[in-house]
């Protein structure tokens, strides 16, 4: 699915996301980088080596990282389709206080998108 709606966005934006791949937008930049591995993406930062494991690997300290920077709303994409993680494995974030919305991937993407462009602090975890 490609967005076709042109915002300025203020960090990295997600310009696609299809089966098994997320093409971002660097901020301030026109060039594209595909991803297809799991990935940590707020605001400024994208990290590439979040959550090796993906959906079975997922820990505390792995989702701990979605607080960093410190947002008010994490963003859990859990693949094609929505999975839960554990309620321990998301204490950490209900702990800070931070809303958590677990969906599948595309929805995050798509959804991340719409709160960066709102000018909302938000971290987005993204298993494909």
């Amino acid at each position: 699915m490609k967005f076709t709606q042109e915002t300025e966005f203020n960090g990295y934006a997600i310009h696609r996301y299809g089966p098994g791949e997320v093409t971002l937008a660097a901020p301030g930049s026109l060039e594209e980088l595909t991803l297809n591995e799991p990935f940590l993406l707020s605001g400024a930062r994208l990290d590439r080596d979040w959550a090796p494991g993906g959906f079975e690997g997922l820990d505390e300290t792995q989702l701990a990282l979605l607080l960093k920077d410190e947002p008010e709303l994490v963003l859990l994409g859990t693949g094609e389709r929505q999975r839960f993680p554990a309620p321990a494995l998301l204490a950490p974030l209900f702990a800070a206080g931070v809303g958590v919305e677990v969906m599948d991937s595309g929805a995050a993407c798509r959804t991340y998108n719409i709160l960066l462009g709102e000018g909302r602090r938000v971290a987005a975890g993204i298993i494909l």
